[in-house]
């Protein structure tokens, strides 16, 4: 389930990061750039990747600038290779360089994880099953996170607590098992008046018969089965309740757990596993 990203929820992010990186100024430009002048400067891409960022950048500089303009030569979710140039920023000095170690932050881990989804999701094509991010977000920033999925043809899981329910194995230990969290997810539910999905997670296939006798969810979470047991699984839920896959799941072993038949796989290596691609924005003089 997508999360749409306001430009409100942007701007309290670039406060915090104000906070975090400025406080009472930037005395390194302060002290030796003319408040007044107005400069240039590149996105050079220093890595073969898939970009993502661009639209985040935009509202950065601005943010800094409202008068800074951008020429762009690539978009969000463009293939780039070294030595391609993203786009130009034309605005106040001192803006540019305040807002420069953010918007690269930002564009390089965007990017990593924009990579590393469109590797899988290149894995997948010509099956039904869709990739899904997870929860293993950095905090804070899993909105930037969760939008990179998207650009790098992925699909978003929850984003949080609050707007789907997913019952793992803790949440059924400490409810008194399957049947009991199950009914008692569903009581709370109709108790207060809210209409939230249901996942529930297995760890095999008597938990899954359990599932299926019981009911009353909407998609069953298969994790860390192997091969054989996913294609069990699959085969005894049917067109029932949705079914993902998830548990290390690697770019190695996606397509395999894919075709297995089941709609989602879901990986927390999308977000927790990547290395920031190189970019960096060099001044045009």
């Amino acid at each position: 389930m997508a999360h749409t990203v306001s430009k409100e929820e942007i701007h309290e992010f670039i406060k915090l990061a104000i906070e975090e990186d400025i406080k009472d100024g930037d005395h390194s430009s302060l002290s030796c750039i003319p408040s007044d002048a107005r400069e240039k400067a590149k996105l050079l891409v220093k890595e073969d990747g898939i970009l993502a960022g661009v639209e985040l950048a935009k509202v950065i500089f601005n943010y800094f600038d409202s008068t800074a303009e951008l020429e762009i030569f690539m978009n969000d979710g463009d293939q780039m290779k070294v030595g391609d140039i993203a786009f130009h920023v034309e605005g106040n000095a001192q803006a540019i360089l305040q807002a420069e170690r953010l918007v690269l932050n930002c564009m390089q881990r965007m990017s990593a994880i924009a990579t590393k989804t469109y590797e899988v999701s290149k894995t997948l094509e010509g099956l039904k099953t869709k990739v899904l991010d997870t929860r293993k977000t950095t905090p804070l920033l899993r909105f930037l996170e969760k939008w990179a999925v998207r650009i790098g043809g992925g699909h978003n899981h929850r984003f949080g607590l609050y707007d789907m329910i997913m019952l793992k194995d803790n949440h059924i230990d400490y409810a008194g098992g399957i049947e009991a969290a199950i009914t008692k997810t569903n009581a709370y539910l109709k108790a207060k008046n809210k209409s939230l999905k249901i996942e529930i997670e297995t760890r095999n296939l008597n938990e899954v018969k359990e599932v299926l006798r019981i009911g009353n969810v909407d998609r069953i979470m298969l994790d860390n089965f192997s091969y054989e047991d996913i294609k069990t699984a699959v085969a005894l839920i049917g067109d029932r309740f949705e079914t993902e896959a998830s548990g290390g799941i690697t770019l190695e072993t996606a397509r395999s757990y894919a075709a297995c038949g089941v709609d989602y796989v879901s990986m927390g290596a999308l977000t927790h596993s990547v290395n920031n691609l190189d970019l960096s924005l060099k001044a045009i003089k």
